[in-house]
């Protein structure tokens, strides 16, 4: 996604985004009254360590695929990829980021380690083994992270769509990277201030000029739908955090899949780095595609992931 012309320039905002949002319930029912049914992350039996509840999609047989969705996007962006792949001898499960979708919205653990200790409960509840991990955009760190904290005993391989850099923030060590206070003047100027208009001048970049105008709709109308806590300490977690030892430790088949025309989060600063990183790494680039490549590349992109996974 690019910016606008008055708010920090493309770069700075190129390491800052993807999309995603919540999906909203049902409107009021003219029968007569009756109870009202729990909301779907209390009946969820994902808990995490903090108590806050996880909504999650869970399709098919076969070897479980555990998609996390970019930064602000729900388990709905996987909707392209989970019905296909469900009909194809893969077991599909999907859940919503906390602060996202059907998942509770605590004012609290948006920091990476949380993150990661998230999915370690999906993982655990679930008894999943022998998992494939599909991580798009801000995704990426919750994957990784995760291996750090608690291995990969669960997991057989790994698959990063479009990940964000590794390392955002300039550091002594990281002198190509931006100053901490353009991305925290994003979040006070752009998102605490005008968000649906920023999504709105935004969208087209972060998909093709094909995708049409009901597709950009849809997923705009999940992303206003994102706790705007979430969206913030989310996009806070992101751009602070320095993968880099943590990627050279990762050694299980690792699938990098990127467009070269990503606006989010370019090639050069991200999915390259990765493979360079990842010592069992593998980088497939795909000409033309955006940074929602899972709604502009679908057919690719599920053959990919079903050829990866099968083999």
């Amino acid at each position: 996604m690019t910016a606008l012309a008055h708010q920090p320039s493309r770069r700075t905002l190129t390491l800052l985004t993807g999309l995603g949002a919540a999906l909203t319930a049902a409107g009021p029912s003219t029968a007569a009254p009756r109870p009202a049914p729990a909301p779907a992350a209390a009946r969820s039996g994902i808990v995490a360590r903090d108590g806050a509840r996880l909504f999650h999609r869970d399709w098919g047989e076969g070897r479980p695929v555990v998609f996390l969705a970019g930064w602000g996007l729900p388990s709905e962006a996987w909707a392209y990829q989970a019905a296909a792949l469900s009909d194809q001898g893969l077991r599909c499960i999907a859940y919503d980021r906390r602060g996202h979708g059907r998942s509770d919205a605590p004012g609290r653990g948006y920091d990476y380690d949380t993150l990661a200790d998230d999915l370690a409960a999906v993982l655990d509840t679930l008894d999943l083994k022998d998992v494939v991990l599909v991580g798009h955009s801000m995704a990426g760190g919750e994957i990784t992270r995760y291996l750090t904290r608690h291995g990969d005993a669960r997991i057989a391989k790994v698959l990063l769509l479009a990940p964000m850099g590794p390392c955002p923030a300039r550091r002594p060590d990281n002198p190509d990277g931006l100053d901490p206070a353009m991305f925290e003047q994003f979040r006070q100027n752009v998102l605490l201030r005008d968000y649906p208009r920023w999504l709105e001048a935004n969208s087209g970049p972060f998909l093709t000029p094909t995708t049409s105008p009901e597709m950009k709709d849809w997923i705009r109308g999940m992303m206003l739908g994102t706790s705007m806590k979430a969206l913030v300490e989310c996009n806070r977690s992101a751009t602070a955090m320095d993968l880099r030892a943590e990627l050279k430790t990762i050694r299980i088949p690792t699938l990098i899949i990127q467009g070269d025309r990503d606006a989010s989060t370019p090639l050069e600063v991200s999915g390259r780095r990765y493979a360079a990183l990842v010592p069992a790494a593998r980088l497939i680039v795909y000409e033309g595609a955006p940074h929602g490549l899972m709604f502009t590349h679908i057919e690719r992109l599920n053959a990919d992931i079903l050829a990866f996974a099968q083999s």
